[in-house]
């Protein structure tokens, strides 16, 4: 079977990126790689994914910047006396699936001329994390149509309480194919990742 390459993205911060990451590297033995990190390096989401994933085959490649503070890339880099170069971003080589994560939203500056969405390549499956909240309409709706815009296969899973009338209107103007929905969870473990690896693993290939 052909390796795919995933890139999980979200319409905010904080909407459950690296929980449907942590999934998805779960539910296909995948490898997970995080080009950008800006701050909690101690705790960072490679070691977080790493720490709810199962599995004894994935792979955690290190990230292409490791930034210290949590901010967007551009600005953190600005606070390290660096510049995030996209050349430098280079993906790793490997045999098996791999998940990538991206920062923030697709528009998340990098540097001064180039945004998160010019880390995907056009062989990449994009994700999209979606999270109701006031505008989270407006937020689901221009990263979908964006990345369509661009040619791309887009999913989207939901992450927290359903909204029936949001997700009505966001099928109805997208038509992408929705994966599932990442329930509110007291904890999120290797068995609460594993019960959604095993109930979405026919979703994603």
């Amino acid at each position: 079977m052909t390796k795919q390459k995933y890139f999980i993205t979200g319409i905010s911060t904080d909407v459950g990126k690296t929980i449907a990451s942590a999934i998805l590297v779960e539910a296909l033995n995948a490898d997970y790689w995080k080009p950008i990190q800006a701050g909690e390096l101690e705790n960072c989401d490679t070691k977080k994914v790493k720490e709810m994933v199962s599995n004894s085959i994935s792979e955690f490649h290190p990230n292409s910047y490791a930034l210290k503070t949590p901010m967007s890339p551009h600005a953190s880099a600005d606070i390290d006396e660096i510049e995030i170069i996209l050349d430098n971003i280079k993906e790793p080589i490997t045999n098996n699936n791999l998940v990538i994560e991206g920062a923030g939203g697709l528009l998340v500056p990098i540097n001064n001329s180039q945004t998160v969405l010019d880390i995907i390549k056009s062989d990449y499956k994009v994700i999209v994390v979606s999270r109701h909240y006031l505008g989270s309409i407006n937020h689901t709706l221009l990263t979908i149509k964006l990345l369509q815009q661009k040619g791309f296969d887009v999913a989207i899973i939901y992450s927290g309480n359903e909204h029936k009338t949001t997700e009505e209107i966001i099928q109805k103007m997208t038509r992408v194919n929705v994966i599932g929905r990442i329930n509110e969870e007291e904890i999120f473990d290797r068995q609460v990742i594993k019960k959604y690896a095993e109930l979405f693993r026919d979703k994603f290939i």
